[in-house]
């Protein structure tokens, strides 16, 4: 049964198989971001974070684009003001939704249905599986009006592409399609974009359907090894899989293992 739990038109939320979907709802705006639509999908993210009911989450977004980053027109310069300070914006917005799909100790899969620009792209980077229609393109549009990549862009081309094709997609600022994206590792893959609804959310209730602990440990032990030498990883593999050892999904796992069925995991 599907819950929907609507806080702000500008994301929509459901929750059904313990797979909580955040749709990104500004369609006439290609989902570019708003104040509004900045606080209800971190609302979801936490919400996703505390609710153990809550065992994957999908992001996606309304109509024909995922996001096309920060709505410029709410930074208008010929209304006058003086310079905005975009810093201010990083700081209060983008910077936390990132670290919490990146703190969440469940998968989060993200389904990019179209044009990714800017903050847009680099959010579904963060993102653990990331999904994309063949149609979709990826846009470091910044260059394009004379700022940086933020929302962790800088971060996430650099480790995952290198240098060059992270200064090359940065300075350019020309689209990359979705099945090159994937052929150099930036998402998981491109499929069919009739089809990508379909896998994005069977994949989102496979990851729902499994040992909760353990897929967020995974993730926290993978995410830790970009920075950690090899006897930090080391130590923190044997902490990590002290603690999985220590739930009931391991011994359900080793249980449906030895009897020759499917285990039924409950996320402990």
């Amino acid at each position: 049964m599907t819950e929907t739990i609507n806080l702000s038109e500008t994301v929509l939320v459901s929750l059904d198989a313990g797979v909580l979907t955040l749709t990104l709802n500004r369609p006439d705006k290609l989902n570019s971001f708003n104040e509004e639509m900045h606080r209800a999908l971190r609302a979801g993210l936490e919400r996703a974070a505390s609710d153990d009911s809550v065992r994957a989450i999908l992001l996606t977004g309304a109509g024909r684009g995922f996001s096309a980053g920060q709505d410029l027109g709410d930074r208008d310069p010929r209304k006058g003001g003086g310079a905005p300070d975009l810093g201010t914006t990083i700081e209060t917005f983008y910077n936390p939704t990132l670290r919490l799909i990146r703190s969440i100790e469940k998968p989060v899969v993200c389904a990019v249905n179209g044009v990714a620009a800017g903050a847009g792209a680099n959010i579904a980077f963060a993102c653990d599986i990331v999904l994309a229609a063949r149609s979709a393109k990826f846009i470091q549009a910044f260059a394009k009006i004379g700022l940086v990549p933020d929302a962790g862009g800088s971060w996430s081309l650099a480790r995952i592409l290198g240098e060059p094709r992270a200064k090359a997609l940065a300075l350019l600022a020309e689209p990359l399609m979705a099945e090159t994206a994937a052929d150099w590792g930036l998402i998981w893959k491109a499929v069919d974009d009739a089809a990508l609804a379909g896998e994005a959310r069977a994949i989102a209730t496979r990851l729902a359907a499994g040992p909760t602990r353990g897929l967020g440990l995974t993730k926290r032990a993978i995410q830790a090894a970009a920075t950690n030498a090899l006897d930090a990883q080391l130590d923190l593999e044997r902490d990590l899989q002290r603690e999985a050892g220590r739930t009931a999904d391991y011994a359900e796992g080793v249980t449906a293992f030895l009897e020759k069925r499917q285990p039924e995991f409950k996320g402990q």
